[in-house]
């Protein structure tokens, strides 16, 4: 997770047990790091850095800003290759322990990745996501507000899955660093530090054949162009799932499908 270089103070470490329930991370893992490499620059123009974990994992970068992690783990994992947000907690022992009570499972982890400790979960619908629990990149605040990506959860029962993660992240709790939970326009809307950082809608249907409309953590980029995304992907051995004017559904060459969605929209 923390795959920068060290802060030069401690006061400029921002940690899981200052920030509480709100999503601090998306990764992807693949199966081949050069051809995701690849693709992720011809779509988005991201750069890249080596990160601490080993020569599998990358950190991509929009103007020396870390935005989201790969790790090139899928097939030596045995591991689905998807986007996953991660969500910040003070315990990853204490928040695997809420999600297996609440009838969630626990796919990998809790691991130990210095500085701190990942683990990789599914809700009880079967959405994957991952919480992290240690220190955060070294400018997450400039991440938080910045950085082009939220995420949506797509599932059967937005106010059950709220339920379900505000038991498991503390969400709704009193206090600094909490997350806020709101009910807007037929969706739940996750705040932290008054910023939108998550949202839930209904309507997956768990029983589809096709994965794309299970249940599942949609990890969306802010983009100026979604048509030039589009065309790009597809130019660089991607496919386009779905196109409106301000919105597509793109997969990679891997297979992992994430969503562009104009910057104006978001």
């Amino acid at each position: 997770m923390n795959n920068t270089k060290t802060p030069r103070s401690t006061a400029d470490v921002v940690s899981t047990h200052s920030v509480f329930g709100a999503p601090c991370w998306v990764s992807l893992t693949s199966r081949d790091l050069e051809t995701t490499q690849a693709f992720y620059t011809a779509v988005f123009g991201w750069r890249w850095r080596p990160a601490k974990l080993g020569d599998r994992f990358r950190v991509a970068l929009v103007q020396n800003v870390p935005v989201a992690g790969i790790a090139a783990v899928a097939s030596m994992w045995q591991m689905a290759v998807a986007w996953t947000p991660y969500f910040a907690v003070p315990s990853a022992d204490e928040a695997v322990a809420r999600v297996q009570e609440r009838g969630g499972t626990a796919a990998v982890g809790p691991l130990s990745l210095p500085p701190g400790r990942a683990a990789l979960l599914a809700d009880r619908d079967g959405a994957t996501f991952g919480i992290w629990e240690g220190e955060l990149i070294s400018n997450w605040e400039t991440w938080r507000r910045a950085a082009p990506t939220f995420i949506r959860l797509h599932t059967r029962d937005a106010f059950d899955a709220a339920l379900f993660y505000g038991e498991v992240l503390d969400w709704a709790t009193e206090g600094p660093g909490y997350c806020e939970v709101h009910y807007e326009g037929g969706e739940v809307v996750l705040r932290s530090g008054g910023d939108a950082v998550a949202r839930i809608e209904s309507g997956a249907v768990g029983s589809a054949p096709d994965p794309t409309i299970r249940p599942h953590w949609q990890v969306h980029f802010a983009v100026e162009d979604v048509a030039k995304c589009a065309r790009d992907a597809e130019l660089n051995g991607g496919s386009v799932l779905s196109k409106v004017s301000d919105e597509a559904v793109l997969r990679d060459p891997d297979g992992a499908q994430f969503t562009v969605t104009s910057r104006r929209e978001r």
